[in-house]
């Protein structure tokens, strides 16, 4: 389990067009909106990776850079890509499952087709959303065993312009007896 505060799993993976990515070498002034999504597979991750490329300039505004990842190969990142029309939001691929396991995210067995006629991979990871501070520790994470009701990109966005301001910690910190 991943504590708020506490250093995250180290992630490092190509991007498609932005060389390679390496969490501990991020550069943004405040940290890194790290989204995981399940793969070309998913229209519902289509809709969600169009709002987040929405939102890219509202998190950079505020220090944040922003990626977005899968475990789907550089091809069907491409295909991605061109499905949501991203611009402006970096694409990871090959995210290892032992490493996504690691972030906490859950894994789901392909099931053949879904409604959209593309073969979901024999294995992926369900989806995660985490704000990793520039010390790469944990700020905030969301973590689902479906691809529905994610949080979100506005509202975090507006979040960030209260927690910002008062200096608000990351919460959930607490690991001792209850």
């Amino acid at each position: 389990m991943l504590i708020p505060r506490q250093k995250t799993p180290d992630l490092k993976l190509p991007t498609l067009s932005h060389g390679d990515f390496d969490l501990s070498n991020e550069t943004a002034e405040r940290g890194t909106v790290v989204c995981f999504y399940r793969g070309l597979h998913c229209p519902l991750c289509a809709n969600y990776l169009k709002e987040f490329e929405k939102q890219v300039d509202a998190f950079a505004e505020r220090g944040f850079d922003a990626i977005a990842i899968s475990s789907d190969g550089k091809e069907r990142t491409q295909q991605m890509v061109e499905s949501v029309g991203a611009e402006k939001l970096r694409f990871g691929y090959d995210l290892s499952l032992d490493v996504a396991r690691e972030w906490g995210l859950y894994t789901s067995e392909g099931r053949g087709k879904t409604s959209i006629g593309i073969e979901e991979p024999a294995l992926f990871s369900e989806p995660g959303l985490f704000l990793v501070t520039s010390e790469q520790t944990l700020y905030y994470g969301a973590v689902q065993t479906m691809p529905f009701v994610r949080p979100h990109f506005r509202e975090l966005v507006a979040a960030l312009d209260f927690t910002i301001p008062n200096n608000y910690p990351a919460r959930g910190e607490y690991t001792g007896a209850v």
